[in-house]
């Protein structure tokens, strides 16, 4: 069964006793999952397999899709299930456990790609090539976007943190938060990937036919890569802000895509790499 968080029996040693104690500690899960993408006339086909923590698994799939430019936009989806174990001998097919999601929507693109496989800590691994990713980025306009103030750039952090329950039990996740410009908070999620936390706040926004998300902020509790850039990117987001520390390819991605981005938000500062005009 797919797991939120697990309660795990271990040993506790420090270098102030000699003595091991044992404890009880919650885990944030990980499991693997697949994802497939079709239309009615077709057979779903496998697209990717992400490693995740469970839970969102819908906004997950979605927003994946849509981030790698595979649901062209408005997302006109059919529906979106979990699959079907193929019955074995005189069993009637049964739900898996959770871990195959089939998005079926009226059109799709590249759906003949070849899966990849992402893990939890790298978002883009097996995809073609950056020059690919980029070509199909949208560049958003200097005039679009909203306008933030500084005070409110600076409490987002604190907001996204109320919202980090899994965090709170486990201290194993990252989140990403959806916010309006007056600091109201839209969504967050968590997740053991960043890139997935994205992932889940463009999808519920996708299946809810919010898309794109031009009068939005997105605040993500870890580093900002490249693929965070792109991302927000695809779901039309202009303003990109982090607690921790951008990459270089982070910060011109940012600057070519015409991208807000503004890192180590934190106490009362923020560092505004790349079109700064979005903050007052």
């Amino acid at each position: 069964m797919a797991r939120l968080a697990a309660t795990v029996v271990t040993a506790r040693v420090d270098d102030r006793s000699t003595a091991r104690r044992r404890g009880e500690y919650r885990v944030a899960g990980e499991e693997p999952l697949e994802i497939r993408l079709g239309t009615r006339a077709d057979e779903p086909t496998a697209v990717n397999v992400t490693m995740r923590t469970p839970g969102d698994d819908f906004e997950l799939a979605v927003g994946w899709c849509v981030t790698e430019g595979l649901l062209p936009q408005p997302v006109a989806l059919h529906e979106v299930k979990y699959c079907v174990k193929s019955p074995s001998a005189g069993d009637v097919g049964v739900a898996q456990e959770y871990n195959v999601v089939s998005v079926v929507a009226a059109h799709v693109h590249g759906v003949s790609r070849r899966t990849q496989v992402t893990s939890s800590s790298c978002g883009i691994c097996g995809t073609e090539s950056l020059d690919a990713l980029e070509l199909r980025t949208p560049t958003i306009a200097g005039s679009a976007g909203p306008t933030i103030t500084a005070n409110i750039l600076v409490g987002l952090p604190g907001l996204l943190r109320l919202g980090q329950r899994t965090f709170e039990e486990t201290g194993g996740t990252h989140a990403a938060g959806l916010f309006r410009a007056d600091g109201t908070m839209v969504v967050i999620r968590e997740d053991v990937g960043r890139h997935n936390a994205v992932d889940k706040v463009i999808g519920r926004t996708a299946i809810a036919g919010g898309l794109p998300l031009d009068e939005h902020v997105l605040m993500v509790s870890g580093r900002v890569s490249f693929e965070i850039v792109q991302k927000a990117a695809m779901a039309g987001i202009a303003v990109l802000a982090a607690v921790s520390a951008p990459t270089t390819l982070a910060v011109d991605a940012a600057e070519r895509m015409g991208i807000t981005l503004a890192t180590f938000v934190r106490g009362d500062t923020a560092t505004v790499w790349t079109h700064p005009h979005r903050v007052q």
